[in-house]
C-alpha cells in the first residue's frame, strides 16, 4: 500500500483475501449467481435494494438488542485467535497476531492441507502451542467457531464467505473481525448488525488504511480544526489487478475475477471510504444519507483477456458487467461531500486519492500534499511531512512495524488485541462495518438507475447524534 516515503506498492495482501480451495470459490461463485444477492436479477429487470425483511433501504430497523456503540471488551490477559483462511492474507496476518505479546492462535481453518501445515508451523515456530486445524471441507469452520477457548475470529476468506462466516461467529459467542468487505448485501449488513446487537459480540470491519500512517495524521489534524470546519473528502481503490485476477493461482476460483460478471457497481469501497469517515466523524456526529454512482462501459476485462489469455481459457466463458470505473457521490447529514471511485480494470497507479478539505485548507495523497492557511499564501502544495507532529500516538509508539502495507496491518492488529486486552471500546463496531460496505450494493442500484441516488440506511439507529472516540484514540493509561 503506501506510506508517506515510498512508492505505493501493490496491495497484494488484501487484493488477496482468498484462503479458501478453489473449490469452495466455484461452489460460493455458483450459490450466488443461483440466489442473486439481494438485488434482484443482477444486469437485468428492476433492482431492489430492500433489507432482510423487505423495509426501505434508507429505514431503520426495529431494534432487537441494546446498541453496540460504546461496549468495551471484556479485558483478559491472553486474547485467544482462531484464524479462518490461510491465503495470501490470512497466511501472512498470522505473523502480526503471532508477535503481539498476549495473543496465542490457537485454531486455524482452510480446506487446503498445505497452508494448514505452513502456519500451524508458525504457530510453533513462535514457541506457542500447536493449533486446532480445521480443513474438512467447506464448513469446517463452523466447528472452529464451536470452540470454548476463543475469544476472538478473524476472517480472510473469498468475499462469499464472509457473512456466513461473521454470523456463525457470533452466534458461538465469539466477537468477529472480517477482511473487506464484511458483506456484499444490504440485507446481510442489517442482519449482521442486529446479530452483533443480539448477541452482544462485536463484528468488525477490519479496514487497514484506518490505521495508515498518513490517515492518521490527517485524521488527529482534522479533528484539532487544522482545515477548519470541513467540507469535502474523496476516497477510492484505483489499483490495476488485472493480471493477478487471471492469475489460476493468486485468486483461486478465480473468485474475484468472478465478481465482475455480477456487479456494476464499487466492489470494494473500504479503504477509501473508512478513512475519510473517520476524519468526518460518520457514526461520531455526523451520518451518511446518499449516495449517487456512475459506471464506465466495462471492456477491461475483456481486453485484457483478448490480449493475454489462450482460447479454450475458461475466462472465455464469462462476461463482464462491472464498470471499469465507478465514481459515487456520498451526501452526509451535515450537507458534506465524500468521493469514492473503485477501478482495477485499467492501467493506473495504485492510488487511493485519501483527500480532506475544509475551509482552512486540503490535503491530497498520491503524494501527499497539502495547503492550508495561515500556514500557507502562496497557492502551491506544500510539504505533509512538515506537519509530523501531529502523528498518532500509535505510530509514535511503533515508528518502524513489522508486516506488510507500510505498517499499518500491524497497527492495525496491535489496537485491536489492545483494547480486548485492557478491555477498552473498540476503535469501530458493526455500524462502521455495514456504513463502509453499504456502498458495495448501493453503488450497483444507483448504475443502474441512472444515477438515481439511494438511501443508506442509519445503522446506528439514531446514535450517530451522539460525539464518541473512534480511530483517534486517547493513548491508554494502563
Amino acid at each position: 500500500m503506501h506510506d508517506e516515503n515510498a512508492t505505493p506498492t501493490p496491495d497484494e495482501s488484501h487484493a488477496a483475501d482468498g484462503g479458501l480451495s478453489r473449490r469452495s470459490a466455484l461452489r460460493a461463485a455458483g450459490i450466488a449467481g443461483a440466489a442473486g444477492i439481494g438485488l434482484g436479477a443482477v444486469g437485468t429487470g428492476a433492482a431492489h435494494a430492500g433489507t432482510a425483511e423487505g423495509a426501505p433501504a434508507g429505514r431503520a430497523e426495529a431494534r432487537s438488542g441494546a446498541t453496540m456503540v460504546n461496549v468495551p471488551f471484556q479485558a483478559r490477559s491472553t486474547v485467544r485467535v482462531g484464524i479462518i483462511g490461510l491465503g495470501n492474507r490470512g497466511g501472512s496476518m498470522i505473523d502480526l497476531f503471532l508477535a503481539i505479546p498476549g495473543v496465542q492462535v490457537v485454531a486455524i481453518c482452510d480446506p487446503v492441507k498445505e497452508k494448514i501445515e505452513s502456519c500451524a508451523k508458525k504457530v510453533t515456530d513462535a514457541g506457542q502451542p500447536a493449533p486446532g486445524t480445521y480443513a474438512k471441507g467447506d464448513h469446517d469452520f463452523e466447528n472452529l467457531c464451536k470452540r470454548a477457548d476463543l475469544d476472538f475470529v478473524y476472517v480472510a476468506t473469498p468475499w462469499d464467505w464472509h457473512f456466513e462466516m461473521a454470523k456463525t461467529a457470533m452466534l458461538n459467542g465469539k466477537h468477529v473481525g472480517v477482511e473487506c468487505p464484511i458483506a456484499m448485501e444490504l440485507g446481510q449488513l442489517w442482519e449482521l448488525v442486529n446479530l452483533s446487537e443480539r448477541t452482544r459480540r462485536h463484528c468488525m470491519q477490519l479496514e487497514n488504511c484506518c490505521y495508515g500512517k498518513n490517515e492518521m495524521r490527517v485524521l488527529r489534524m482534522a479533528h484539532a480544526g487544522l482545515f477548519g470546519d470541513l467540507l469535502h473528502g474523496a476516497g477510492a481503490y484505483n489499483h490495476d489487478l488485472r493480471g493477478l485476477m487471471f492469475d489460476p493461482d493468486y485468486y483461486e476460483g478465480p473468485w474475484r475475477r468472478l465478481w465482475h460478471t455480477r456487479l456494476r457497481g464499487d466492489l470494494y469501497p473500504n479503504h477509501g471510504f473508512g478513512p475519510v469517515s473517520n476524519y468526518m466523524d460518520i457514526n461520531r456526529g455526523d451520518r451518511v444519507t446518499h449516495i449517487s454512482s456512475f459506471g464506465t462501459p466495462a471492456l477491461g476485462l475483456a481486453e485484457y483477456r483478448k490480449a493475454n489469455m489462450p482460447p479454450g481459457d475458461p475466462s472465455w466463458k464469462e462476461t463482464y458487467i462491472e464498470s471499469d470505473r465507478t465514481i459515487s457521490l456520498v451526501q452526509t447529514a451535515k450537507g458534506r461531500v465524500i468521493r469514492l471511485e473503485h477501478d482495477v480494470s485499467t492501467p493506473h497507479p495504485y492510488s487511493r486519492i485519501n483527500s480532506l478539505g475544509g475551509t482552512k485548507g486540503v490535503f491530497e495523497d498520491y503524494p501527499a500534499r497539502i495547503y492550508l492557511e495561515p500556514d500557507h499564501g502562496d497557492d502551491v502544495w506544500h510539504n505533509f511531512g512538515d506537519y509530523a507532529e501531529w502523528d498518532h500516538w500509535l505510530w509514535k509508539e511503533h515508528s518502524n512495524p513489522p508486516g506488510g502495507h507500510g505498517g499499518m496491518d500491524y497497527i492495525m492488529i496491535f489496537r485491536l488485541m489492545q483494547t480486548m486486552q485492557l478491555g477498552l471500546v473498540p476503535d469501530f463496531d458493526v455500524y462502521d462495518a455495514a456504513t463502509w460496505t453499504a456502498p458495495v450494493p448501493l453503488s450497483h442500484l444507483s448504475i443502474k438507475a441512472k444515477g438515481e441516488p439511494q438511501e443508506i440506511p442509519d445503522f446506528t439507529r439514531g446514535e450517530w447524534r451522539k460525539k464518541r472516540s473512534g480511530v483517534d484514540s486517547a493513548k491508554p493509561s494502563a
